[in-house]
């Protein structure tokens, strides 16, 4: 089926929301071709906070990408399989792009997807169409959200904000031509970072009836979210943001001295060197209220020897394809007399809960409450059911990954 917005020619700024799908297929859009405000340069501190009125500005800092877009250098394209020359040639680049980035996943697989009429993808584009990166993503009508199924930038262009500007584009577009209000990928280890910076979350909060058996799962994946804001212009955000940053820092200003820059003490300005002085004997050190214990509190293990490897371990385990039916508490209204069979639950949710607050001082207390979960689904459900063979295998990767760890190796089933 063809997609309705692949028959449209039109290109758009960055500054301006396409009237309909028809005017944003191939939509380039650069950022204003305003030049960023000359900002003078920073007034000598004042000896008494300075006016709200009158705050510094920030000069705000634009990445290459956004530069390259308003220049001319590259443009952003929105594609599907319509059967034209420039769409085909682009969709073989993005083709080839996400082949090379994505060498676990199957040539072919790629290439059914991206030519897929169901899907559209978003391109950056240097001339004359040379493809540098790009995503594919598959909208639901009528659901709301949207599948991103490819996501990649060539391995020599990875420096220059190529990544986080093309998902800018990609949700003002989306917003603007379609109902979708959220995405759902599944990430590698290795993009996880990369969807947390453009806002995405493991927290999945859609109505599992509304994705569910929609989306391809990938084996070693995990799931993310991301839910769009309506009033947000994603292209704009970190001016934005900038300005919000410049109204906060005026209002410290008007009621606050963090800002001044006071000489060093008179100790450390001849030609001896550096000597230690008391904290207590400079003035603004002793009205902060600032006292020897609290450097002695802040230097203290936030949290007990094993949380780094059990952290570990239970993201190893939140991450398993078989870890679906225990990462949230089951609920009552879907399961009515599950609290009446189960009386001490556990889920992978709780234990993240509880290993933050560092209720896990040993290994074996982990162990015991992973095991409860495990115990608790066989109890529940007849082992031939998807819930007790996901418990299983479950149980068995756990074990895989303590046996693994030398000081954990005493530890038995």
């Amino acid at each position: 089926m063809k997609d309705e917005n692949s028959n449209g020619q039109g290109k758009r700024k960055a500054s301006e929301e396409p009237d309909s799908p028809s005017t944003a297929k191939r939509a380039k859009h650069s950022q204003s071709t305003e030049p960023p405000e000359t900002k003078n340069p920073p007034a000598p501190v004042p000896s008494a906070p300075a006016p709200a009125s009158a705050p510094a500005r920030i000069p705000f800092p634009e990445k290459p990408a956004v530069v390259e877009e308003r220049n001319g250098e590259i443009e952003f394209r929105v594609v599907n399989n319509d059967n034209e020359r420039e769409s085909l040639i682009i969709l073989t680049g993005l083709k080839c792009i996400f082949q090379k980035q994505l060498p676990k996943m199957p040539k072919d697989y790629i290439a059914r997807l991206v030519y897929d009429r169901t899907h559209l993808s978003i391109a950056i584009v240097k001339k004359p169409l040379e493809v540098v990166g790009g995503i594919t993503y598959r909208p639901f009508k009528g659901r709301q959200f949207a599948e991103i199924v490819f996501c990649a930038i060539s391995s020599d262009q990875q420096v220059k904000g190529y990544g986080a500007h093309l998902m800018s584009h990609l949700k003002d577009y989306v917003k603007a031509t379609s109902d979708v209000m959220h995405f759902l990928t599944y990430a590698d280890n290795y993009a996880i970072g990369y969807f947390k910076k453009q806002g995405f979350t493991k927290e999945i909060t859609l109505p599992r009836s509304v994705w569910m058996g929609y989306i391809k799962d990938y084996e070693g994946g995990t799931i993310m979210q991301c839910s769009m804001l309506p009033r947000i212009r994603y292209l704009e955000m970190g001016r934005m943001l900038l300005k919000q940053k410049e109204c906060v820092h005026a209002k410290i200003r008007a009621y606050s001295r963090s800002h001044i820059v006071h000489q060093p003490p008179k100790q450390w300005r001849g030609s001896g060197g550096v000597t230690p002085i008391d904290p207590l004997s400079i003035d603004a050190i002793r009205a902060s209220g600032w006292s020897p214990d609290m450097d002695e509190l802040a230097r203290q293990p936030r949290h007990g020897p094993n949380y780094n490897q059990l952290l570990h371990l239970l993201n190893d385990l939140q991450n398993h394809q078989s870890a679906w039916p225990f990462l949230v508490p089951v609920n009552k209204d879907d399961v009515a007399d599950y609290y009446d069979v189960i009386k001490e639950p556990m889920d992978l949710s709780t234990m993240e809960t509880k290993l933050e607050m560092d209720q896990y001082p040993t290994p074996e207390d982990f162990i015991r409450d992973a095991k409860l979960i495990f115990n608790n689904c066989r109890k529940y459900n007849n082992e031939s059911t998807p819930y007790a063979k996901s418990a299983n295998k479950l149980e068995k990767f756990m074990w895989q990954q303590i046996k693994a760890i030398p000081e954990w190796s005493h530890l038995e089933p």
